[in-house]
């Protein structure tokens, strides 16, 4: 069974391979390790490290050293990480030592949330409806944004021949992500968010047109719906299935509907260009959420095209747990890998037979494997939780 936990490379350089291995291995009774490649910026309180109890990353920069043949003739490039010459190529001694340490190793790949490359790119980044940028989103419909997520798990696969790829954000993304001091003083419900999140950029617009989807109408009936977000005094529901109902909330609405009919395309072409160009012997999967059809996500077709999804269940009781897995499961089928995501945050969790809980529930729904988050972020104490979960489900 697939057991790993998401972890960030100054974790392992500041408590030894040596010690990530007896943490995973022994105490956690994992099998895999889930290294951050590619990674954004953060504040990070890190309550393992016996030097950095707070830590701020390189925003949009990757963890590995990238294989200039590949990125010559790429509009977008990916920076490495100074950490990577200051501290050592984790990756590197991941997959070189995966003999001694006993674990596998997954790479942990955010692929077009870096705010960075949007604010160097910023005409391949996603635009809402009165054309302003979200800087912190290369749009899936740009040709170099593609670009830049297919080479950049290329470079992953063919260079380190990690066992697996976990592509995180290789799709649009909501309006609130934790953008640097975000103000919001409307009060957005989630309807409002994904108003604003709907990107109608010129990548966007012909991509569709030339699917002969009415993008204008779209994109009008999109600009009325946040003006008119804009003008109440406080937010009011004005889809009330939404997002239960999908896209099918909006079908009162033909040009919308047909535009978010389509908006899921560029998303699971580009992750089937991405397992199309990767090292055949890395598993390609995708990291999702409950409602992925908010970001362009179509489970069913993305699975078709690569190797499973791990379904992210943060803050959810075991039965909304297993209502998650099972509608993963039906959608990408039996012979698809399906993972479950799990966050280790108290009070959220505030104990193990909380966490053995949802981890259950979700291996009895039909999951293949557990993500735990996030090594470098829980007290060592925590770990300890883990293999309780562990045992559970083995």
């Amino acid at each position: 069974m697939h057991l790993s936990m998401w972890t960030y490379p100054w974790d392992i350089q500041d408590q030894g391979l040596t010690a990530l291995a007896a943490d995973l291995r022994d105490r956690a009774g994992l099998t895999t390790v889930s290294l951050a490649t590619s990674y954004h910026a953060g504040r990070f309180l890190q309550p393992r490290s016996p030097q950095q109890k707070a830590y701020f990353p390189e925003d949009g920069t990757v963890y590995f050293r990238p294989d200039e043949s590949l990125w010559r003739d790429k509009l977008i490039r990916p920076l490495m990480a100074g950490n990577v010459t200051e501290r050592g190529d984790m990756l590197k001694a991941l997959v070189q030592g995966r003999d001694t340490t006993g674990l596998k190793v997954s790479c942990w790949t955010v692929c077009l949330h870096n705010t960075r490359l949007g604010m160097l790119h910023p005409d391949h980044v996603t635009r809402n409806a009165f054309g302003n940028p979200n800087y912190y989103n290369l749009c899936p419909s740009s040709p170099a944004a593609r670009a830049y997520a297919v080479t950049l798990v290329r470079d992953i696969t063919t260079n380190y021949q990690p066992d697996m790829v976990e592509l995180e954000s290789p799709n649009f993304m909501g309006f609130a992500h934790e953008y640097h001091h975000e103000k919001d003083g409307v009060g957005l419900n989630a309807e409002d968010d994904f108003l604003l999140s709907l990107c109608f950029c010129d990548h966007c617009t012909v991509r569709a047109e030339k699917a002969g989807v009415p993008v204008e109408g779209a994109r009008r009936s999109v600009g009325r719906f946040i003006a008119e977000l804009c003008e109440r005094a406080v937010p009011e529901r004005q889809f009330p299935d939404f997002p239960a109902a999908g896209i099918d909330a909006f079908r009162d609405h033909p040009d919308l509907h047909a535009y978010l009919t389509w908006r899921s395309e560029p998303v699971t072409s580009l992750i089937g260009e991405i397992k199309a160009a990767a090292d055949p012997a890395t598993r390609i999967v995708l990291i999702d959420l409950k409602d992925g059809w908010l970001g362009g996500v179509d489970l069913a077709a993305a699975g078709k095209l690569c190797d499973g999804a791990i379904l992210c269940c943060y803050d959810m009781e075991p039965d909304a747990v297993g209502d998650v897995i099972r509608t993963g499961r039906a959608a990408i089928g039996p012979g698809k890998f399906l993972g479950v995501g799990l966050r280790v945050f108290y009070p959220e969790v505030s104990g193990p037979a909380v966490l053995a809980a949802r981890a259950k529930a979700a291996v009895d729904a039909g999951a293949d494997g557990v993500n735990f988050y996030n090594y470098g972020l829980i007290p060592a104490k925590r770990l300890d939780w883990v293999k309780t979960s562990v045992g559970a489900i083995t």
